[in-house]
C-alpha cells in the first residue's frame, strides 16, 4: 500500500492574466467592503453649465441702469440740496408726475433682477441619470427638456457645444453654455462609461 500523499494537481488557467479585470469588491478582515476604483467614476451630483455672457449682457445692462436710476433718486431725496439740478429734476418734478421717480426706479430694479434670473435659467445640467436642457422662449418662459442616458444613442461634440442623437431618430441641439469644452469633456467621459457613441467634429479653421 502506497502511503505517499498524492501530489496536488495543477489547476488549469482559469484566469487570463493578460486581460484586465473589471471592478470587483474585496471583503476585509473586519467585514467591510473595499471597492477597487475604476479609471473614471460617473458623477454623483449634477453639474450645471450656465449660458454664455453674450446671452446675459442685456439683462446685466438693464439691471445696471435700474441700480443707477435708484441711486440717483436716493441721492436727490436724501443727499442733495434744494437748489441743485438733481433735486429740482427728481424731487420737485415728482409733484407733477403721476408716477414718482422712486416707484419707477423700484420697478426697474425688480424687472432687471427678474430678467437676470430668467437669463441664467438657460443652460445644461448634467445629472447622474441623464441630461437636462433649459431653453428660453420668446415670452421669457423657460422650456425644459430631459433625457435619460438610455435614450441617447450618440453625442456629437464640437468646440461650441453638443448635439444629441436620440433613440427615436431625432436630434436635439443643446443650448449654448459658457464652458462648452468642459461640458463636452464631461459628456465624453460619461459616454465612454455608458457605451454611448461619441462623434467629435473637426474644429473650424484647424483650431
Amino acid at each position: 500500500m502506497n502511503d505517499e500523499e498524492p501530489k496536488p494537481r495543477e489547476l488549469p488557467g482559469l484566469v487570463d492574466t493578460a486581460t484586465p479585470r473589471a471592478e470587483m469588491d474585496s471583503v476585509t478582515e473586519n467585514g467591510t467592503v473595499a471597492r477597487f476604483e475604476m479609471a473614471y467614476s460617473p458623477p454623483r451630483r449634477a453639474e450645471t453649465f450656465g449660458p454664455p455672457m453674450r446671452q446675459r449682457i442685456a439683462s446685466l445692462l438693464f439691471l445696471t441702469f435700474g441700480v443707477v436710476l435708484a441711486s440717483l433718486v436716493a441721492v436727490a431725496y436724501y443727499a442733495s440740496s434744494s437748489n441743485s439740478p438733481l433735486y429740482r429734476w427728481i424731487v420737485e418734478g415728482d409733484r407733477g408726475r403721476p408716477l414718482p421717480a422712486s416707484v419707477l426706479a423700484f420697478f426697474i430694479v425688480v424687472s432687471g433682477l427678474g430678467t437676470l434670473v430668467r437669463a441664467r435659467m438657460r443652460g445644461v445640467i448634467v445629472h447622474p441619470d441623464g441630461i437636462e436642457a433649459r431653453y428660453l422662449l420668446a415670452m421669457g418662459v423657460p422650456r425644459v427638456r430631459r433625457w435619460a442616458w438610455p435614450q441617447i444613442e450618440r453625442i456629437v461634440l464640437d468646440d461650441d457645444g453638443a448635439m444629441l442623437d436620440l433613440w427615436d431618430g431625432t436630434y436635439e441641439r443643446l443650448p449654448d453654455v459658457a464652458r462648452p469644452r468642459e461640458m463636452g469633456a464631461l459628456l465624453e467621459r460619461i459616454a465612454g462609461s455608458r457605451r454611448i457613441v461619441v462623434t467629435r467634429l473637426a474644429s473650424v479653421g484647424g483650431r
